[in-house]
């Protein structure tokens, strides 16, 4: 496949002009019409992936490779490139669930992931795929073996991922963040990430 470089810019090309004609988004903080800034921004970011799923750029599940963060989406989703530079992959952290950018805590709980992971080497496993297509993934730093995830629930950016009332993989760590009012939990009635 030919690379394209592609350029957010704030004029609609043709093709999202017909999106914005027809979609709002729906997002984790409520349903708003999408700018053509933004739309423009989704397609350069989606395009080149679909261009590498096509070539089988995928990560199997269940098999270790190693990459470098190349960008820190919010607190618990990361771009990484892969070790030989080809696949560029979106990751949603495994077993957490940190503030979207637009609620309280977001900026920091992102922020809190750039200081941990931006530019590292890491080492990613994918567990599973969801509804968006994005990797579900524990990610390791490999110049000292700390599991990104747990760090930012231990620190406190970020909840253990239970699922129908089970603890999360991190409840400790949780609990610990919590008796030490540490991030998230400096505000005793801090709204939960958004479902």
């Amino acid at each position: 496949l030919e690379k394209k470089s592609f350029k957010s810019s704030s004029r609609p090309t043709a093709a999202s002009s017909l999106l914005l004609s027809t979609f709002s988004v729906p997002s984790r903080c409520g349903s708003r019409p999408m700018s053509a800034s933004r739309l423009n921004a989704v397609l350069a970011a989606v395009l080149p992936q679909l261009a590498s799923a096509q070539t089988g750029a995928a990560a199997d599940v269940g098999t270790p490779w190693r990459a470098r963060v190349v960008y820190v989406v919010d607190g618990d989703s990361v771009w990484v490139r892969s070790q030989d530079g080809d696949a560029r992959v979106r990751l949603r952290m495994d077993g957490i669930d940190a503030p979207e950018i637009c609620q309280r805590f977001g900026p920091e709980a992102r922020q809190a992931l750039r200081a941990l992971a931006l530019h590292q080497s890491v080492r990613v496993t994918v567990r599973a795929y969801d509804g968006y297509g994005r990797a579900i993934a524990s990610v390791v730093r490999l110049r000292d073996g700390v599991d990104v995830a747990a760090r930012m629930v231990a620190d406190g950016w970020a909840r253990t991922d239970g699922f129908h009332g089970r603890r999360g993989r991190y409840d400790s760590d949780e609990a610990q963040a919590r008796h030490a009012v540490r991030g998230v939990f400096a505000e005793p009635d801090a709204e939960p990430p958004a479902a």
